[in-house]
């Protein structure tokens, strides 16, 4: 008897991969540009407005949670594959064969044309540490990127004139670069969480020897990087986020005008640690910078605030908890909070 039965055509398990990133990507980019319109639409659901301050807070955890991970599921993924065309080995002694300070150089200037708030950027730092990136680095790229992007430079040049945003410029990546240099020299990697020097170090199941591979290896590589990096990660982002939502909801806009004059020397490291708690990028707290203006404050002491709320925020700092141990938090914080500090006296001076 001969049997009927019809065998199913396995599909290559590269085809599946290319077919599933060509349904994937077109519904990741959907998704990132139709964010506004998804929190929108779950505001209305919630009955809620922005025109009140508890509207604006839920508007920003609905547009935020979900552009966060649809970022850290990106940049994982693509950090995942180009990891296994660099051994750990030959990545270091790439970066080993540079001056000191080219490497923060370079991250600081890439961090200019990276549109990314402070909780955006985490993802691609632990993404670039994971490829074995010197710690300093990372750092220069963590501060820049929220710091002196695009972004703010055009809106500073918009309000502020073309001397301001050169200022702005040249002080920012000052920051981005030597604060990079001074962590990096403090050798601080035993301060990263285990899981964190495992994959840097090359001991995760994620990291490969790129030698020979094929596409779906690497592909898998990918994937694996997502499963252990996003999993151990998204809890810390939702929870950053919310706190962050919180506070920016309820920004007291006329008590802080009132405390950040010229006059006061301790006006600038007030205004510092005002900014900290808070959380937006810079499109969002270059209105409140215009605000804070109008009402009498001083351009460096808000310039600071502005530089502690989008490079030092308090959900930045909890997202970082999940890579980062206490400690080398705590240096990170004060050595950006120092260069703040000495960028909003020098704005005050010179303006």
């Amino acid at each position: 008897m001969i049997s009927s039965e019809l065998k199913t055509p396995k599909i290559p398990p590269l085809t599946r991969w290319v077919l599933a990133l060509a349904l994937l990507a077109p519904a990741w980019w959907w998704s990132y540009t139709h964010l506004t319109d998804f929190a929108d639409a779950l505001l209305v659901q919630a009955g809620l407005t922005r025109q009140t301050a508890l509207g604006e807070a839920v508007h920003f955890f609905f547009f935020d949670t979900p552009k966060v991970l649809l970022l850290l599921t990106e940049v994982v993924f693509v950090m995942g594959v180009v990891q296994t065309f660099f051994a750990p080995e030959r990545t270091r002694a790439l970066l080993a064969g540079k001056r000191a300070g080219v490497g923060n150089v370079l991250a600081a200037l890439l961090g200019i044309v990276t549109p990314f708030c402070s909780c955006s950027a985490v993802p691609l730092f632990i993404g670039i540490l994971s490829a074995c990136v010197p710690l300093g680095v990372t750092f220069s790229f963590l501060i820049s990127a929220p710091m002196v992007n695009e972004v703010a430079l055009v809106m500073l040049l918009g309000l502020f004139g073309w001397k301001v945003a050169a200022l702005y410029l040249v002080l920012g990546l000052t920051v981005a670069i030597v604060a990079g240099i001074v962590i990096g020299r403090l050798r601080m990697e035993r301060y990263l969480e285990d899981w964190v020097l495992a994959v840097a170090n090359g001991q995760s199941a994620a990291t490969y020897d790129g030698d020979g591979m094929g596409w779906v290896q690497r592909l898998q590589a990918g994937g694996h990087h997502v499963r252990e990096i996003v999993g151990k990660v998204w809890p810390y982002v939702v929870a950053g986020i919310a706190l962050g939502a919180g506070i920016h909801g309820y920004v007291p806009q006329d008590f802080m005008a009132a405390i950040m004059g010229r006059d006061a020397w301790w006006s600038v490291p007030v205004a510092v640690l005002l900014g900290v708690p808070m959380y937006t990028n810079a499109a969002g707290v270059i209105p409140i910078v215009q605000a804070l203006l109008g009402k009498g404050a001083a351009l460096g002491t808000v310039l600071a605030f502005m530089m502690s709320v989008i490079a030092l925020s308090a959900p930045e700092m909890i997202i970082l908890r999940k890579a980062l141990k206490p400690r080398l938090i705590a240096t990170f914080a004060g050595v950006v909070a120092l260069g703040i500090l000495l960028v909003g006296y020098i704005f005050n001076l010179v303006l």
